[in-house]
């Protein structure tokens, strides 16, 4: 029997039974469109808390614990270890800098490192350059922003009363120095969190540099970052004002990778060498092994639907055996092999299934595209809060890796569900099968 024939067979019980196919493979429809919208949330839900704590990280970075102090022996030997990228210390000043601009002042916090590992790791700047001179210094983004006279505080205030009242917040970004600052010099004095002198002498600096925007919104970042030539000269500063030598400043070293993928083998060989270090990737791993039963339980929920779906094809395949005895009796009775038998009626379960899986794949795109649209609107009405519109959080992804699964487990369950019939068929009596009145 041709595989034409054998297709014009299969059509042929379809075509004559038009509602009740379309019912089946509705039902098998909806429990394979169940599937991969439950399961899409768990895809969804990981992508957005990945993207969030990748948004405030830096993927290559290796943080180092504790008050351990680095020799220049030990970063070299820590940058000596393969894909090292480099070894970045970050100095933060135990002071406030109060800094000084045309009628204009801000408070901001006071960082000191080496430019040229802070600009390999940052990368491009937002406007201007990094220092090239001990008296050029790089702001934060929002360090015009911060940069105000009293009469723009008062309306800040008066603002922020308003918002109150709104039930909001009003966070300054219309007032501020709206020009740009790169080549514009500032006056800087240190407001010691420690010591007997509030104020120390005012220092002048260059700015010659911007960071890129914070990747949240609600950060705001007007610090000051100065090169480690600063570093006596702001000793000297602090010493005036009473502090501390070893109170000044305090260090955090950081270790970044030439890529994400070499974190991992970083992180174990630091670990050897007995240093206290954590990543971002730690987290991460953490997160998917959740993620990984999550999405395993769900996808084991919409199996269940998708099970249940496969009764209708189980009842409507006996059906048709049923109702083509007789045929099946001709088919034997001319030599056909209970192999082709089984196929034939395989091959319409098997079309049920892939029907039903390709139209609940479109739907859940479908749905998917929906959900994300239009969830974040109906929190916001329920809530009164703008964040969910503003955010990025994904609540339905469907990789294809999902569609693959959910194809497997749709088809393979419909395929399951027609062998006990097809294996019924096989063993109709030919004798009987003619006898049959049509």
């Amino acid at each position: 029997m041709l595989f034409k024939d054998q297709l014009d067979f299969v059509t042929q019980h379809i075509k004559k039974n038009k509602v009740r196919v379309f019912m089946t493979v509705l039902a098998a429809t909806m429990g394979c469109a169940f599937l991969i919208v439950l399961a899409s949330v768990g895809f969804g839900l990981q992508d957005s808390l990945r993207n969030e704590i990748l948004s405030n990280e830096k993927v290559t970075k290796i943080q180092v614990f504790g008050d351990k102090q680095f020799t220049e022996d030990e970063i070299h030997e820590i940058k000596g270890i393969e894909h090292v990228e480099t070894v970045l210390e970050t100095i933060t000043v135990n002071a406030s800098a109060h800094s000084f601009f045309e009628g204009r002042d801000t408070n901001s916090n006071l960082y000191v490192t080496n430019m040229q590992n802070f600009e390999q790791v940052n990368g491009k700047l937002a406007e201007g350059k990094y220092p090239s001179k001990p008296n050029e210094i790089i702001v934060g983004y929002h360090f015009a922003q911060t940069l105000l006279n009293d009469a723009e505080r008062n309306i800040i205030v008066e603002k922020n009363k308003k918002a109150e009242v709104e039930g909001t917040y009003y966070d300054g970004n219309e007032e501020g120095y709206k020009e740009s600052l790169i080549g514009k010099e500032i006056e800087m004095s240190l407001v010691p969190n420690t010591g007997t002198v509030e104020e120390t002498e005012k220092m002048k600096y260059t700015i010659v540099g911007v960071m890129e925007k914070p990747s949240n919104d609600w950060m705001i970042n007007n610090s000051i970052y100065v090169d480690v030539e600063q570093k006596p000269v702001l000793a000297a500063n602090l010493v005036a004002g009473d502090v501390k030598e070893d109170e000044m400043f305090y260090s955090e070293f950081n270790i970044f990778a030439d890529s994400m993928e070499n974190v991992k083998p970083i992180l174990d060989k630091l670990k050897d060498k007995g240093y206290s270090v954590y990543s971002v990737t730690e987290e991460l791993d953490q997160m998917n092994v959740f993620f990984l039963v999550l999405k395993i339980g769900l996808i084991f929920v919409g199996t269940i639907a998708v099970l249940i779906a496969s009764i209708g094809i189980f009842n409507t395949m006996t059906m048709a055996v049923t109702e083509r005895t007789r045929e099946i009796g001709v088919l034997k009775a001319i030599g056909a092999s209970p192999k082709l038998i089984q196929r034939l009626f395989l091959m319409e379960s098997t079309f049920i299934g892939i029907v039903g899986t390709l139209i609940a794949v479109a739907i859940s795109y479908v749905i998917s595209f929906v959900a994300n649209a239009a969830l974040p609107l109906i929190l916001e009405a329920a809530t009164g809060e703008d964040a969910f519109s503003k955010s990025d959080i994904i609540f339905s992804l469907i990789p294809w890796q999902l569609v693959i699964i959910a194809s497997a487990i749709s088809i393979g369950v419909a395929m399951i569900s027609g062998y006990r019939p097809a294996r019924k068929a096989t063993k109709i009596d030919v004798i009987q099968a003619l006898r049959q009145e049509l």
